[in-house]
């Protein structure tokens, strides 16, 4: 009986201590998780909102920096004037990064 009671108390310790181990580690992912993923998860359904918004006569501007504004929507791209000739051009739907404040542009 006294050679099983050191070996009770091993297993009691190591069972602790792996508890104590892992503790550290979910405390890393839930930092991680409220500090990287929670915010881009926010902006990415803003952005998706506002693509799925977009309208004719909207001013955006694009990943490339082209500002313009919004001449016809088709389900994966967007027809863009550009000014100062009026150009005409196409880009794609995603591309479109940002909406431009009507006061912004004053």
């Amino acid at each position: 009986m006294t050679e099983l009671q050191p070996i009770t108390s091993l297993l009691a310790q190591a069972s602790g201590s792996a508890f104590f181990g892992i503790v550290p580690l979910i405390a890393i992912f839930a930092i991680f998780y409220l500090m990287l993923i929670m915010p881009q998860q926010k902006r990415q359904k803003k952005w998706q909102s506002m693509l799925s918004a977009l309208k004719n006569g909207d001013k955006v501007v694009t990943s490339g920096g082209i500002r313009g504004t919004i001449i016809s929507v088709r389900d994966d791209a967007v027809q863009l004037r550009v000014p100062p000739d009026n150009l005409r051009i196409e880009v794609a739907r995603s591309a479109v990064t940002a909406l431009v404040n009507p006061e912004e542009a004053k």
